[in-house]
């Protein structure tokens, strides 16, 4: 008798690559990379074609399937955005609603979406509302900080440990943890054991000083959150 399976290998996800080269760079090391499309005057906010074009470098440099992160709230256009670029996995990260989510699902029944929500001052602003996403076809959460400013993605803030394991009971679908991580977190994360736990998303920590996502960065956050070993010389 096979001994039952363990838990999946968490997913590592990095997040903002703007050039092909870039995106090539780290798609060896990464599972996902996310790629901003319709994030309104953000930094790594790319055009259609652009989208397209790191799409491409993606899937053909590494192990890792490019990401459509956006803000968009119209489903056709995002949906128009992911064939165009052949992406599969599809991230909204802003205050879309649950009808939103449907008509996603409606318009690319094959897609993995993930649906980002938002803590708060300690509380998930989204928490009402977990259960429709999930039945309008959310496929995993990912929990992320928020600030009283208005920013979400990318803020480099954390998710409180109190808010989130308050919020974990609540979530109906597995989860990526966002939020500051970065490679000293891995060992023993608090969380990583649960059983809803997928993976991470990280963006600060995978860049030097603000700038291009760096490979070597990736590779240590690749070893420390999958156990992925170090390549052979």
């Amino acid at each position: 008798m096979s001994a039952p399976a363990g838990p999946p290998r968490p997913l590592l996800k990095v997040c903002g690559a703007t050039a092909p080269e870039e995106a090539a760079a780290v798609a060896p090391r990464a599972d996902l990379v996310g790629l901003w499309y319709g994030v309104e005057n953000g930094a790594r906010d790319l055009t259609g074609a652009r989208l397209t074009e790191l799409a491409d470098a993606v899937r053909t440099a590494g192990r890792a399937e490019p990401v459509l992160v956006t803000f968009l709230h119209d489903a056709e256009r995002i949906a128009a955005a992911a064939r165009a670029a052949r992406v599969r996995w599809i991230q909204l990260h802003a205050y879309q609603p649950p009808a939103a989510v449907a008509a996603l699902r409606a318009a690319v029944p094959d897609a993995v979406l993930v649906k980002a929500v938002h803590v708060l001052d300690g509380a998930c602003v989204e928490r009402p509302f977990l259960t429709a996403y999930a039945r309008a076809g959310a496929d995993l959460f990912l929990v992320d900080a928020a600030t009283r400013g208005g920013a979400v993605g990318s803020t480099g803030r954390r998710v409180p440990a109190e808010a989130l394991e308050a919020l974990l009971p609540a979530l109906p679908r597995p989860f990526i943890l966002a939020g500051g991580l970065g490679e000293a977190d891995a060992p023993g994360h608090a969380f990583a054991a649960h059983p809803g736990f997928r993976g991470v998303d990280i963006d600060h920590a995978a860049r030097g000083d603000g700038g291009p996502l760096d490979p070597a960065r990736v590779a240590a956050l690749d070893r420390a959150w999958t156990g992925s070993p170090a390549p052979a010389p």
